[in-house]
């Protein structure tokens, strides 16, 4: 299996880092890997999933895009953790928020995802709709984010199946314990622990529904940079 990609990589094995960070947009992954790594090299492009892997302060890193959705990211982040012997990927993407307490561009680090699908009990036999993010990797991001007085949050994430409810959310986010909303960390911590692997998730504040603050598609993918410099910092103490 060493050189042939999978389905959805083309990568091979030897191209893909054992540190990645995943992006949902591929096109977040092509403006991290540009404006943080050395000597970049595109190593997946099959459906325009991009991938690239350099040296941030001469580690080898991979920012792969993950798509939205627990389905897509279920397929990437299992094939990586699988297939290409990834140990860590940490999860950088947007988020909703429920509380007063944290506002739009705050940095949110996901200690445990709430699901709403059955993916956990299909993908890796897990019976709950609550999975803890990897502990080592999610206190790593901890201390590294105190050590360059970076303020985080961090408490439970919804990780959405639907964007668009037809229910009150607040409500549901009030009943549940739920302090921001995605998408995604609900299958990447599952396939973590099914491939006893290590899985983080880092959130930036995209909108607010308490204050009903959004921003653009292009302030989310240039206004993000903390959060990706803290994921950064904290591979280099990985090593």
């Amino acid at each position: 299996m060493s050189n042939i990609p999978t389905p959805h990589i083309e990568a091979k094995k030897e191209d893909i880092a054992r540190i990645v960070l995943m992006p949902g947009d591929p096109l977040r992954a092509k403006k991290i890997a540009e404006t943080y790594l050395e000597d970049i090299k595109l190593v997946n492009s099959v459906r325009n999933m991009f991938m690239y892997t350099g040296n941030y302060k001469n580690i080898k890193v991979t920012i792969a895009g993950s798509g939205m959705g627990c389905p897509s990211i279920g397929i990437y982040s299992y094939e990586l953790f699988k297939f290409y012997d990834v140990d860590y990927i940490i999860r950088v993407g947007s988020a909703g928020s429920y509380s007063e307490k944290i506002n739009v561009y705050d940095i949110f680090n996901v200690k445990e995802a709430f699901g709403e699908s059955n993916y956990a009990k299909i993908a890796a036999n897990i019976d709950s709709n609550i999975i803890q993010s990897g502990e080592k990797l999610f206190n790593k991001i901890e201390e590294v984010a105190k050590k360059n007085n970076i303020e985080i949050h961090s408490g439970r994430c919804h990780s959405s199946d639907v964007f668009y409810r037809y229910e009150d959310s607040m409500k549901f986010a009030k009943e549940n314990n739920l302090d921001v909303v995605e998408m995604e960390s609900y299958a990447l911590f599952a396939n973590a622990i099914a491939t006893n692997k290590q899985a983080a998730c880092l959130l930036t504040v995209s909108d607010s529904f308490i204050t009903k603050e959004v921003t653009t598609s292009e302030e989310r993918q240039n206004n993000f940079l903390q959060m990706i410099e803290l994921a950064l910092e904290t591979s280099l103490e990985l090593k």
